[in-house]
């Protein structure tokens, strides 16, 4: 019976209102990426502050402190900064998988007309940034610093959002799903970008074995299991065959991702009744005193009845998405950048006008503040042109504009990439995922690519600057309002009928009185 209420992943075919706003928690997500933003802003210039500190050695060395993990004869040996950089963001990936999931159940992605549009942008914000920082690269001479070609392609979501939640009604709510669309699926096209880019040699058992976990998360997940504690573990699992695999572990998060179930036990109908019947027997169970601290067996057991309920009424994906995303975004993240974005402007081996005038530097920024902005903005620009697609609703050519420079704004995702592409640039490369590699080696020899720490800070310095500057743009762009319609924006056909009738009672009003006055002069 459970079988044949759900499809091929466990989803249920038909969705109701009900379900479809339980699943779309997009103010809440908001709410959450404005705080997380603040954080990371936080984040980034305690790295940068402690980085430059006279105590800059003891920053750069936290992270080369070797943390082992085992398990009889398995033994996992890293730096503490590639735990943070395998690990703990395998957990960043995972919510990403969760929130690409959810919109394609119940969100923005499950109309393929509205995605389009964001999904059209996304691909120009992936290609042009590359394409920018590739032309400045080749033009300074190449080398190395071809490897960095992805580091402007990806939008940082908290920072992007959290920036435009700051304006509040001055924005369309069309306009914030529009970024969060796109935003999500840069995020996930960055994901494949590191697996198919960014990742060593292959070990096929390994792969194989990858594949067996998959297959029997979803096994479970047809089967009707619920039990989140299944997924924990086969998920660890396949994080770990996913290190030893050659693919990069974070990948591992997004591929377990789309196994989590996203059905319901209860429906919300029948959970309303039901709580109705506990609450009342509950009620009814009152006397004039009740003990502070004392219930009586009778009351815990109406206690434990709704909280059954309440997470029978739930999806698993729900729940997971809801109780990560606060951790992923309020930590995870922060914890990351703390870790990362320390650059050492002054040293004995560059300068920071070195750095900035740096090939790698040069191309970042571009491909942040131009590349970015503009791909996103001539591909959605094209595809209305086209009159087969349209803006949202509400959304003008200025919001699009001023999403365009928000999506410009690529923190997280670009400085990952560096670390993939450069090594962390403090000594400490980050791993591609060989579990023979980081059993061995510590440090700026376990980076599966090459570069330098010269590449490396010098490409943060231009994502701190690039973001920075199409931060700002983006910021003044929305800012930017004029009354009625001589603003930037396209007259709405509301606002040229809203025009009509006005112009309409003007030349009534005249012509009454022009009548008036002529009548007057006639007596």
């Amino acid at each position: 019976m459970l079988l044949a209420q759900k499809s091929k992943f466990g989803t249920a075919k038909t969705i109701s209102p009900i379900v479809m706003q339980l699943l779309s928690p997009a103010r809440r997500f908001r709410r959450v990426q404005y705080l997380s933003a603040i954080i990371l802003i936080i984040a980034v210039l305690a790295a940068l502050l402690w980085s430059n500190s006279p105590w800059a050695s003891a920053y750069f060395s936290l992270w080369q402190t070797p943390v082992s993990v085992g398990f009889g004869s398995s033994q996992f040996n890293k730096p503490l900064l590639l735990w943070i950089n395998d690990a703990l963001m395998a957990l960043f990936f995972f919510v990403i998988g969760l929130e690409l999931k959810r919109e394609l159940l119940a969100g923005e992605l499950s109309n393929s007309r509205k995605a389009l549009v964001p999904l059209i942008a996304a691909m120009g914000g992936i290609a042009a940034p590359a394409f920018v920082y590739l032309a400045v690269v080749v033009y300074s001479g190449g080398g190395e610093a071809l490897r960095g070609w992805a580091i402007p392609a990806a939008t940082d979501t908290a920072f992007a959002i959290g920036l435009l939640a700051a304006f509040r009604d001055r924005v369309p709510l069309s306009a914030k799903v529009f970024l969060t669309t796109f935003a999500i699926a840069d995020d996930v096209a960055a994901t494949l970008i590191i697996a198919f880019f960014y990742s060593g040699a292959l070990n096929y058992p390994s792969l194989v074995t990858v594949c067996g976990l998959l297959a029997a998360m979803m096994f479970c997940n047809l089967l009707g299991f619920r039990n989140i504690s299944v997924y924990a573990v086969l998920s660890l699992l396949v994080w770990g065959a996913v290190l030893e695999s050659g693919i990069h572990p974070t990948i591992a998060g997004l591929l377990c991702a789309f196994f989590i179930p996203a059905f319901r036990r209860l429906e919300p109908t029948v959970f309303v009744e039901r709580a109705r019947e506990v609450l009342n027997g509950f009620e009814s169970s009152l006397g004039d005193y009740e003990p502070r601290s004392h219930s009586t067996q009778a009351q815990q057991a109406q206690f434990s009845t709704l909280e059954k309920m309440a997470v029978e009424v739930q999806t698993p994906l729900q729940r997971l998405e809801n109780g990560l995303h606060p951790w992923v975004a309020y930590i995870i993240v922060p914890i990351f950048i703390f870790a990362n974005a320390g650059v050492a402007l002054q040293s004995q081996d560059h300068s920071l006008l070195e750095l900035a005038i740096h090939p790698v530097s040069v191309a970042v920024i571009a491909g942040l503040a131009i590349g970015k902005p503009a791909g996103i903005f001539l591909a959605t620009w094209l595809a209305v042109r086209s009159r087969i697609f349209a803006l949202p609703d509400g959304m003008s050519w200025r919001h699009l504009l001023g999403v365009s420079f928000l999506g410009g704004i690529g923190f997280t995702m670009s400085v990952f990439i560096i670390s993939l592409a450069f090594g962390a640039g403090h000594g400490g490369g980050q791993g591609v995922g060989h579990a023979a590699a980081s059993a061995e080696m510590i440090g700026q020899a376990y980076a599966h690519h090459g570069g330098s720490a010269l590449e490396a800070s010098a490409g943060k310095l231009g994502v701190i600057i690039g973001s920075a500057l199409a931060g700002l743009l983006g910021f003044a762009c929305l800012s930017f309002k004029k009354k009625h319609t001589q603003s930037g924006d396209a007259p709405t056909r509301q606002d040229r009928g809203r025009v009509g009738i006005e112009y309409r009672d003007r030349a009534a009003r005249r012509d009454i009185a022009t009548l008036n006055s002529s009548s007057e002069a006639v007596s």
